[in-house]
């Protein structure tokens, strides 16, 4: 719901949330625009309802973006545009948690954005990355993209790259994620999770001249250390 405070990034499961994926026609936060929206929510563990929305963004779609999400400027002719599209969306989210792949980075910088942007206000939801969940999870890995967990956990990526697509496979793996922090996944033990006190985002162990320290996994947005 829409406030003055941005909601707070969580490390944790939860049963009942909204997970949420945007299409873009770029990377940038601050060049590009949404053309895709698309969110499930879910109560107790479960799918209960589903929300799905294109958006004009009145400018051409660039092809490298529509080669990804397979969006073209003649499906979103006719759309509304986003100020319209993502009222609808605070709507549906009401005052949940949002989760979502690398959303901290990524995804919850462009609805800051066009919250201020269209009403003056920001979205106030607290909100749990499944990027971050998984570092926690499989901190030798390297690379966590949302393909890489569906993969390791035999879930369908069919229709990867399109927004509702992508919210079904995530919400699959976010509750497979909860089970790894519970002791109960494929690991079959509790991950050691220590969460940095300023943005709460997990600390990894990584090393300097100096010896070992905990670092936060924020960095270089955060630069947040303890002694080992």
């Amino acid at each position: 719901m829409l406030g003055d405070n941005q909601g707070r990034m969580l490390n944790h499961y939860i049963k009942d949330y909204i997970l949420f994926d945007l299409e873009t026609t770029g990377i940038s936060s601050t060049y590009d625009e949404v053309i895709e929206i698309a969110a499930v929510k879910v109560k107790n563990g479960k799918v209960v309802e589903e929300f799905s929305e294109l958006a004009n963004p009145k400018r051409p779609i660039p092809y490298e973006a529509s080669l990804v999400n397979n969006i073209t400027d003649d499906m979103v002719k006719d759309a509304p545009t986003f100020d319209v599209v993502l009222k609808k969306f605070i709507e549906f989210a009401g005052d949940n948690v949002l989760v979502g792949h690398n959303i901290h980075s990524f995804d919850m910088k462009f609805i800051y954005r066009d919250c201020k942007r269209y009403y003056g206000k920001t979205i106030t939801n607290d909100y749990i990355d499944t990027l971050s969940i998984a570092k926690i999870c499989f901190p030798k890995w390297k690379h966590r993209r949302l393909g890489d967990l569906a993969d390791y956990y035999g879930i369908s990526t069919a229709g990867a790259h399109r927004a509702l697509a992508d919210c079904r496979m995530n919400q699959k793996v976010f509750e497979m994620l909860g089970k790894e922090l519970e002791g109960k996944g494929l690991l079959g033990a509790k991950p050691n999770i220590r969460v940095c006190p300023r943005c709460n985002q997990p600390l990894k162990k990584r090393s300097s001249r100096y010896g070992e320290f905990w670092g936060c996994m924020g960095f270089p947005n955060c630069r947040y250390t303890e002694n080992v």
